[in-house]
């Protein structure tokens, strides 16, 4: 009933039907701080806002009926777009949910890798969120270090899969292709350097009065009303909820490693910045583990019908040759059901639904991004506050219209 009433008030706001000297201001979609095409219309007494209602589908690109058109192999660069700031986390985590349905448990070699390129998804994404964000409010100091470290994690992507920003590099049932050899190397090197941006960027920012200022009491979210919302991620944990499907609901080799999940107090966009500045000390303590914990063997699942031959197979062997074919034309035989597979993404809670009625593509797929539910809190944590705090707002969700159109 409340939606109902929050959107009829919008339309009569933008009718001019509310009278009073309250004025409506469009806010985007062509807003740098809007990160992205998103528009927001705000109701205002004076500077202070007394509504804002977020306004979503610039960007739709209808990937949801795009990948029920096509075999789950084709789909996976389509998973690159979503949150495009960390597109390994989102292969793997489509990955995962096409092979619960199969009823595929991949190699440790391959779950170990993939960890790799999920906490380095993870630590891109926030070195961006938390660059911008210092920029949104006037530091743009940071947004200049972040970057730096940014293009060591593209540097360590092209090794790992030939690619720097769209990757494409999981598959399902296993990867693209082992490491190279040196990508560990340059994994450890990366490791070592990063703690020392991190601590200069915690120097910048987490002391310095006017960030502080413009953060602290700003956009503040309860307990209650995250939960109440579906806010996931460090949005959620940034209001005190201790809640990561890592630990809640350990997938991909998660239980394997020793972490601590970051927890704030006031749900403030101060709180929201401090959980992504400790989430990603938590990501090297992650990656230092799998980097010298990686095992051997195999890197794809076993099962010949799921997992493209070798090519040496396909080209001197009749049954591999048949296997490739089928594989490539007409996608893999999944088994008829229903399945949802959820992972940590560094957003939130990246979200997979999946009906099959068999055969190499989904009868239908679902996505659920973070950055749609997250999104939602707007009205929630602008009111009241100036029209200058919806900047920091903003900034603090860190979210991203590529996956909330999708």
């Amino acid at each position: 009933m409340e939606l109902i009433d929050s959107a009829a008030r919008a339309q009569q706001a933008l009718e001019g039907e509310l009278g009073g000297e309250r004025m409506i201001l469009n806010m985007g979609p062509s807003h740098p701080s809007t990160h992205g095409v998103l528009r927001i219309v705000l109701e205002l007494d004076g500077e202070e806002i007394v509504n804002a209602w977020p306004d979503i589908g610039y960007l739709h690109r209808g990937d949801e009926k795009i990948a029920e058109n096509m075999t789950y192999t084709q789909f996976i660069p389509y998973t690159d777009r979503l949150d495009y700031l960390a597109p390994l986390a989102n292969n793997v985590a489509y990955a995962y949910a096409v092979e619960k349905l199969c009823g595929i448990d991949v190699p440790p070699r391959c779950k170990y890798i993939r960890v790799i390129c999920t906490e380095l998804a993870r630590i891109s994404s926030h070195l961006l969120g938390i660059g911008c964000f210092g920029m949104d409010v006037g530091a743009m100091t940071v947004f200049l270090y972040t970057f730096k470290e940014r293009e060591k994690i593209y540097d360590l992507a092209e090794c790992i899969s030939g690619a720097r920003f769209t990757t494409s590099y999981t598959r399902i049932g296993g990867l693209a292709n082992d490491m190279p050899p040196e990508f560990l190397p340059m994994l450890r090197k990366f490791l070592n350097e990063l703690p020392a941006t991190i601590d200069e960027v915690d120097k910048l920012l987490t002391r310095n009065k006017i960030f502080v200022e413009r953060c602290r009491g700003i956009g503040v979210i309860s307990k209650e009303d995250a939960i109440d919302l579906g806010l996931t991620g460090p949005n959620l944990r940034g209001s005190g909820v201790e809640w990561d499907i890592r630990k809640a609901h350990p997938y991909g080799g998660y239980e394997n490693f020793q972490f601590d999940v970051p927890v704030g107090t006031a749900g403030d966009c101060y709180d929201r910045y401090l959980c992504r500045m400790e989430e990603m000390r938590q990501s090297i303590r992650i990656l230092q583990q799998a980097a010298d914990q990686m095992p051997d063997g195999p890197w794809n699942a076993p099962e010949a019908k799921i997992v493209l031959p070798e090519k040496k197979a396909v080209l001197t062997k009749m049954e591999e040759l048949i296997h490739h074919f089928i594989n490539v034309t007409q996608g893999i035989n999944a088994p008829p059901g229903e399945v949802y597979f959820s992972a940590e993404n560094p957003k939130g809670e990246l979200g997979f639904y999946i009906v099959s009625k068999g055969g190499g593509a989904p009868h239908r797929l679902k996505i659920r991004s973070p950055s749609f539910v997250n999104l939602q809190a707007i009205p929630v944590m602008a009111k009241g506050h100036l029209v200058s705090d919806m900047v920091a707002i903003l900034a603090s969700l860190d979210f991203v219209m590529g996956e909330c159109d999708r």
